[in-house]
């Protein structure tokens, strides 16, 4: 049984509402942060923009908006840091599609960036969606203190690199044809899913300038709605079309890598996720009313479909 107050959640049309008007102003500011430019180094710039722009639920980037709101920062600020973190997830997607990792052709209902274009001009569109997100945190147009702009750059490198993102997708190829224990599942996925998520929530957080206790707060809501994200995705891997998905569905399975679903079953791992989701909205109970739309978010996160 819950004991979240029903008057502290936002509805689901209410989430719905919020999270759209979030995501076109990300989508406006990243385009604003991407222009088009002339010479041969154009195509580069076209497909950094085909693979940040046009799709996706911008789910990271409403975290920061949304925390960075709860806490007073200014709203500009806020949607750069939310560009920058959207730049960087779309480059890590541009990489896992490629043939030497994950090789799907699909993304987003669309072909992937190395299908639309080819697979170099695929790389280097990561590797410059990965810079140019670093590059804006550190611009004073984010944030006038240099300190919160240091903040934000030295926990998105923690949050991306070897000991997150990065070293999450090693572990997850290391781990393909093998049976991994339940724990080592837990800590891959939260370095490569969960660690970038986490970082969205707590970057809000910097930017509002928030107490010490506050910002574990938020981190431990991060981090549990990033790991009920993943057991989600686990779950629609399995059980979802792809055409709901907007990938090739199944992927998991037919790579022999170890999941929640394979290692709870369907029903037990939907359970795991509905467990962090609720432990997440605990993690909330200091900020009240304020905070309806985040609890409705982690419930959202486990109740999607794609």
């Amino acid at each position: 049984m819950t004991i979240t107050s029903l008057t502290q959640t936002a509805t689901p049309e209410a989430l719905a509402a919020s999270l759209g008007t979030a995501a076109r102003a990300i989508e406006a500011t990243i385009d604003r942060l991407l222009p088009m430019v002339e010479g041969d180094e154009s195509i580069l710039i076209e497909a950094m923009r085909y693979a940040a722009l046009g799709g996706g639920k911008r789910l990271r980037g409403y975290l920061v908006t949304e925390i960075a709101s709860i806490f007073g920062a200014e709203p500009e600020g806020a949607l750069r840091v939310a560009a920058s973190v959207e730049m960087l997830h779309a480059y890590s997607l541009v990489h896992d599609d490629l043939p030497a990792m994950d090789d799907d052709d699909l993304r987003r209902g669309q072909p992937s960036t190395h299908k639309q274009f080819d697979e170099a001009i695929a790389i280097l569109a990561g590797d410059a969606l990965q810079t140019s997100a670093f590059e804006i945190l550190a611009d004073h147009a984010t944030h006038s203190d240099p300190s919160v702009r240091i903040a934000l750059v030295t926990a998105l490198a923690q949050a991306s690199g070897a000991a997150g993102m990065v070293g999450g997708q090693v572990v997850d190829i290391c781990g393909e044809g093998k049976a991994l224990p339940l724990d080592q599942v837990r800590r891959l996925h939260a370095m490569k899913t969960g660690a970038l998520i986490r970082y969205a929530a707590e970057a809000g957080a910097i930017l509002g300038g928030a107490t010490r206790v506050q910002r574990d707060a938020i981190i431990a809501y991060g981090r549990d709605i990033g790991t009920a994200f993943q057991v989600a995705d686990d779950v629609l891997d399995t059980t979802a079309s792809a055409e709901e998905l907007g990938k090739t569905a199944g992927k998991d399975e037919a790579s022999g890598k170890s999941t929640y679903v394979s290692l709870l079953g369907i029903e037990g791992a939907r359970a795991e996720a509905a467990r962090l989701s609720e432990q997440a909205t605990q993690a909330l109970t200091s900020f009240g009313t304020e905070a309806a739309a985040l609890r409705a978010l982690a419930h959202y996160i486990v109740e999607r479909r794609n």
